[in-house]
Order: structure tokens, then sequence, then C-alpha cells
């Protein structure tokens, strides 16, 4: 009767084995890789949203549907990468991992990996988002 136990704890360590094989990246190293670019993220399989990154730490947010939001990011204490933007000043801290498999998975503090937004793609095209009109 020890197969049953032996093939739990098998399938226990399969199932561990990718959170296992994912690392945290530090900010600089998410600096580095995002400055200047346009990340696309899926979650669950289905296009999410994509945010395009400034220099100066600036963001835009566009969901799927076309909203876009402004805002910055930070590293907060805990290393985390935290967004404000301005349609909501509380932050949204992440922690950003890379994969075996070269993908990008961000997790939202608290949130379980299932829902995870993971990197579809790494381009430079900005994202369509105009200017608010300024009520000149």
């Amino acid at each position: 009767m020890r197969p049953i136990p032996v093939l739990c704890l098998f399938l226990l360590c399969a199932t561990a084995m990718p959170a296992l094989a994912q690392r945290v990246v530090s900010a600089d190293e998410f600096a580095r890789m995002v400055t200047g670019k346009t990340l696309r993220f899926d979650r669950d399989g289905s296009a999410f949203g994509a945010e395009q990154y400034f220099e100066d730490k600036r963001v835009i947010w566009a969901f799927e549907s076309g909203q876009c939001q402004r805002g910055i990011w930070f590293a907060n204490r805990a290393g985390e990468i935290c967004f404000v933007y301005d349609t909501s000043p509380e932050p949204q801290c992440w922690s950003f991992l890379e994969g075996t498999d070269g993908r990008f998975r961000a997790r939202l503090a608290d949130d379980p990996a299932a829902s995870d937004l993971v990197t579809r793609e790494i381009g430079s095209e900005p994202l369509d988002c105009p200017l608010p009109d300024l009520g000149v």
C-alpha cells in the first residue's frame, strides 16, 4: 500500500516545481527590463492589457478595452513594484517573477498565482492613448 503516498508526494512536488523555478526581479532589474518598452499581458490565457514604460518611471496602462490610465511606478520597502495611477491614488504593488521559459509574471500582492498577469510580448510600439483634452 505504499504506492499511493509516494504518488501523492510525487504529484505534490511536480505541482510545486513551477513556483520554485520563478525568481523575483529586483527594482533595478525591472527598470532595465521595461524602460522604453511596452509590455503586453495575458491573464488566464486571454489578452488583458498593456503597459508602456518611460525613462522617468512614468507609465501608461491600457486595458484591452482601450481605457487608458497614466501613472508612475516605484519600489516599496518590501521590494515590490508599485503603481499609482491618475484614476486611483492607492498604490497597487506587484512582484515581478522571471520564469524559466523567459516570460515574466506579475503577481499582485496577496493574490494567488492563478491571477498572475503573464507577458505575451515585449516591444517598443507605443500605446494608442492620446493625451486628454487640456481645455485649450
